[in-house]
Order: structure tokens, then sequence, then C-alpha cells
């Protein structure tokens, strides 16, 4: 029992470092690649409370071991709640491990390397992992079946189980469909969509404070009106006032 307890507390006092001092990405294609990933996954789930997504986060499966962990360019976590986290450590999230981890390639990766990644993924728990070459514009995904996870044959048009998004292989590039046929877009046309959401919303405040202008327009011209129909109502009080006056004397 004494034991236990101690190398619990040994466990406990173990650092997980949060970074390898290595760039997230090797050239500007492969972080486009890991930002429309991300941020597609982000914008997907954003209103969903218990679903945690992260871009190049390490995960920790092991307590006491901080020498196990990758950190795969994107993942998703059905059950933990969104916030930061410096990294994931699987033993304080409940125990669940990323359900859908991402890869993208840069020309730096061994097949070793990704092989070695292929293995922790399937030993640690993770349903789908999916590796995507844009210099070759290959896709690569695997599926949990039992403890293992087993290559995808037909993955062009393939709808990832647990994200409900497609994956469509064209001549020249990955195109990913959310659930609703909207396609995942680019750092570039995200920033496009963001420009023209903020044009929609200040051409939008315009035609409101024209509206607003031109309905007070009315108001006073309605008003004017109506103050002159009360002085012609007025004269015309006075004049049969006047009429019936002389009526009256004769």
């Amino acid at each position: 029992m004494v034991q236990e307890v101690t190398q619990e507390a040994a466990d406990d006092l173990v650092f997980y470092p949060d970074s390898d001092g290595e760039p997230m990405a090797q050239n500007t294609l492969q972080f486009n690649w890991i930002v429309k990933i991300k941020e597609g996954l982000e914008i997907l789930y954003g209103s969903i409370a218990d679903v945690f997504v992260a871009g190049d986060l390490f995960w920790y499966p092991v307590k006491g071991d901080n020498t196990i962990k990758y950190a795969p360019d994107a993942m998703v976590v059905f059950g933990r709640p969104k916030g930061y986290r410096g990294s994931y450590l699987q033993w304080k999230e409940g125990n669940i491990p990323p359900q859908v981890v991402f890869e993208i390639l840069s020309p730096s990766n061994t097949r070793e390397e990704m092989e070695r990644k292929l293995d922790f993924y399937q030993r640690y728990g993770a349903e789908e992992y999916y590796v995507y070459d844009p210099d070759k514009n290959t896709l690569k995904g695997w599926s949990r079946s039992g403890k293992k996870l087993k290559p995808i044959k037909n993955i062009n048009g393939w709808t990832s189980p647990r994200l409900g998004i497609k994956f469509v292989l064209t001549s020249v590039t990955l195109e990913i469909y959310r659930p609703d046929n909207r396609k995942f877009a680019s750092p570039i046309e995200l920033e496009e969509q963001i420009q023209q959401k903020e044009q929609q919303r200040i051409l939008a405040e315009q035609l409101a404070q024209q509206a607003e202008q031109r309905a007070e327009t009315e108001r006073i011209a309605r008003v004017a009106v109506e103050q002159e129909l009360e002085r012609e109502r007025q004269r015309y009080q006075e004049l049969l006032a006047k009429l019936q006056e002389r009526e009256n004397q004769a």
C-alpha cells in the first residue's frame, strides 16, 4: 500500500511539456491545411459544449510517462468540454482519448514516423485516423474495428462515422463537406467569409438606418398633414360659427 501511494505521488510530480520546440508546420501548404481542417471542425462543433477540438496539442495517454505522446495536427474529442489546455492529459479528461485525429504530411515525414503514429493512435484508442498529403493529393484513412485501426478501402467519397463529414478527392485537391453540404474553407476563404459577413452586417445596419430615417420622415410628414387638417377643421368650424351668427341676427 505504501508503495502504491509512493508511486502515485511520483506520477503526480511528472512534468508534461506543452511543446517540443518544433514548428507546427514546416511549410505554408501544410500549415494552411492544418488550419483549414482544425478551424473547419471548430466551426462545425462551435455550438456544442462537450466537443473539444484542438490542433498541434500534445496528447499524453499514460499518467506518469511523459515520453508517450504525440501531437496530432488536428483532433476531436467527444464528451469533453471546450476550453484552454496546455496539453491533453487523458487521465484528467475522464480517460477519454481523442476519437478522431488528422495528420497533414510534409516532405520531411518518413514512413517509419508515420507507422509509429499509426501504432500510437491504434494503441491508445483513436476511432478514426486520416492522413492527407497535399503535395501528392493523396488521402489515407483508418477506422477502428475492435482493437485495430483498419484501412478504409474506398476513401474517396467516404463519410466519417463520428464527424459526419465527407472526403472528396478531385484531380487537384481534397474537398471536405460538412453534413449540411458546405465545404471546409481555407484560411484565405475563411478571411473572405469573415469580411463578407462584416460587409453584410454593415450593409444591414445602413439599410436599417435608412429605413428608420424613412420612417421618421414619413412620421414627420404625417404629423404635418394631420396638423394642417386640424387647422382646416378649425377654420371650417369658425366659418360655420360666423354663418350661424349671421343667420341668428337676421
